[in-house]
């Protein structure tokens, strides 16, 4: 069969022997044995082994990530030559005429190297991280994750509709990036933080049912699951209710899970309301796969005469514990170590039993801790005494932290289920009330008349999906009264002029027939960070930003001239100095 042509250098294969190939790629290895040169040549599909006679006059030239061009026969490699870490380990292309289309310089680190280069490095070179076979494999688990998605919604009815890019600024829980207007001097447009508003408007169109992997951006500190610009599954649904989204994305992530890992996700997932979530996990967004579940120990010692517990319960705050398998081994170290953790998180402290607070315990109190944590006979017992919210978060850390030493964790598992309902507020860090989810979350009709009395005691209909300790996007039913929806934002303080002026189209456009609707936006770079393996978001963004948000393989952000700054009628003024 000669003049056969392979499609690309991963694809030989002991069928194939006989046939005449041309092959593109990079030169990914490269072994001298005198008088022949051996070469792995490498393209985005994978390598195969290329035999170079008589490379003389090329030998110099043909440094690794070269790019070069070979025509050749395949052959089957000699009896015991065969390499199984390789597709193509059983064949290898003998080359008649080989073409160095584009030398090279030592590049800043091996490309082949297992050991991956200093994360510096791999973002000013981004353009050669993403050459490494891992990060190629990275973006085609994104490319497939995303044809996924859209075959999913497509199936379902859903249409995909694009919503601007440049809008204007709107509340959403972070500080929007803005966009200075030239042909209107004085205005900026602001980047979406998400189309919230813009894909409700579309079920007020009629469309019913809205989807897009939409680009948003929020301009926040950084963690290691965050970026300043990311991307996300945008839905939105009329005449829906919760279950109807919950089945939606259950089935989109059973189909995901499926298709790429071949794990079959049992559905429904199981349900956890926030305040239980808290409770029992010290967290909204519960890590399942091991257990070392709280409890509250406030009856058992509000009496006590441990003065610490006394006093924190009688202020109105709680007493939280959990129970750590064989803890009483753990060395004193280790628990200066977790107290760290307690006050690292703003806790005052952690007290463990047994240990010094025991003496301050009646026999029928230490009892009662037993049982209501569940600790055997050689368990150790961690407590943590404060404000609620203050204690839930610090045990949660504390019980992430004991389950990673005590390597509790059962890897390999994959833990999802629905924290709903939640609250509708929450409070900031100024103490002032402000929304959980947005200001457009339907609230649960029977709680609104304590609303007033009681705001963080209303719920919400509102829901995020969770796995394995991390939220993958969260969602909400809407409101679609305009008169609820106007009483929600003055509750929150926004003054009637300013209500009109940022949302009046959308309280307009529910004047006009609006459907009861819904949505949720599972975020795209999470979900490929999880089945691609790594805990490193920039691992599977093709040109990620730093911690700082900076871009160092274009140098972004830069200043920008003088004259671009004249034309904007914007005027750059250097932060003061803090005075000594």
């Amino acid at each position: 069969m000669s003049g056969f042509t392979a499609p690309h250098c991963g694809a030989l294969r002991a069928s194939d022997e006989g046939h005449e190939v041309d092959l593109y790629g990079w030169v990914a290895r490269r072994r001298d044995h005198g008088a022949v040169i051996f070469i792995d040549l490498r393209d985005r599909w994978g390598a195969v082994q290329v035999v170079i006679r008589d490379a003389e006059t090329l030998s110099a030239r043909l440094r690794l990530e070269s790019v070069v061009r070979v025509r050749g026969k395949v052959q089957r490699r000699p009896n015991g030559s065969e390499n199984p870490r390789m597709a193509t380990g059983e064949v290898e292309v003998v080359s008649d005429d080989l073409e160095i289309l584009s030398e090279s310089q030592p590049t800043p680190f091996p490309i082949e190297d297992p050991e991956e280069p200093d994360e510096k490095n791999r973002l000013e070179y981004r353009y050669l991280d993403l050459r490494r076979p891992h990060m190629t494999k990275m973006l085609e688990l994104r490319n497939k994750v995303n044809r996924i998605i859209r075959d999913y919604m497509e199936e379902r009815e859903f249409i995909e509709v694009e919503t601007p890019i440049l809008t204007r600024s709107s509340p959403s829980g972070a500080r929007d990036f803005l966009v200075p207007s030239r042909l209107h001097p004085g205005s900026f447009y602001a980047l979406p933080q998400a189309p919230q508003m813009l894909k409700q408007l579309l079920m007020v169109s009629g469309v019913q049912r809205y989807y897009q992997i939409a680009r948003c951006f929020r301009d926040e500190n950084l963690r290691a699951d965050r970026q300043p610009e990311f991307t996300q599954l945008d839905v939105e649904m009329s005449f829906c209710d919760e279950e109807d989204v919950f089945t939606l994305i259950e089935g989109l992530f059973a189909q995901l899970w499926q298709k790429i890992l071949g794990i079959t996700l049992p559905v429904p997932f199981p349900r956890l309301d926030i305040k239980e979530s808290y409770l029992r996990y010290g967290t909204d967004k519960p890590d399942l796969r091991y257990e070392l579940e709280i409890s509250d120990l406030g009856d058992a010692l509000r009496e006590t005469r441990a003065e610490i517990f006394r006093k924190v319960l009688a202020g109105g705050g709680v007493v939280r514990a959990l129970s750590v398998p064989n803890g009483k081994e753990l060395a004193r170290r280790e628990l200066d170590e977790l107290v760290t953790v307690a006050r690292g998180a703003g806790g005052q402290g952690l007290a463990w039993l047994p240990g010094p607070m025991e003496k301050f315990l009646s026999d029928g109190e230490m009892s009662d801790v037993r049982r209501l944590t569940g600790a055997g006979e050689n368990d150790l017992v961690l407590i943590v005494a404060d404000r609620r919210r203050k204690a839930e978060t610090v045990m949660g850390l504390i019980r992430q932290e004991v389950a990673r030493r005590r390597k509790l964790v059962r890897e390999g598992e994959w833990k999802f289920l629905w924290i709903n309902p939640t609250y509708l507020f929450e409070e900031d860090d100024q103490g002032k009330l402000t929304y959980a989810h947005h200001p457009f979350t339907r609230p649960f009709a029977e709680d609104m008349p304590f609303v007033e009395e009681r705001p963080y005691d209303v719920r919400a209909h509102a829901y995020d999906i969770v796995c394995n300790g991390y939220e993958l996007g969260g969602g909400s039913l809407r409101i679609y009264d305009p008169a609820m929806q106007e009483r929600v934002f003055q509750l929150l303080g926004m003054p009637l002029e300013t209500i009109r002026a940022r949302f009046g189209t959308l309280l307009e456009a529910f004047t006009y027939g609006v459907p009861p609707h819904g949505g949720i936006a599972p975020g795209i770079d999470r979900i490929v960070m999880m089945l691609g393996g790594t805990d490193n978001i920039r691992d599977v963004i093709a040109f990620p930003k730093t911690q700082s948000m900076s871009d160092l393989m274009l140098g972004a952000p830069s200043e920008v001239d003088s004259e671009q700054l004249d034309e904007l009628h914007v005027k750059v003024v250097p932060p003061q100095k803090a005075s000594s």
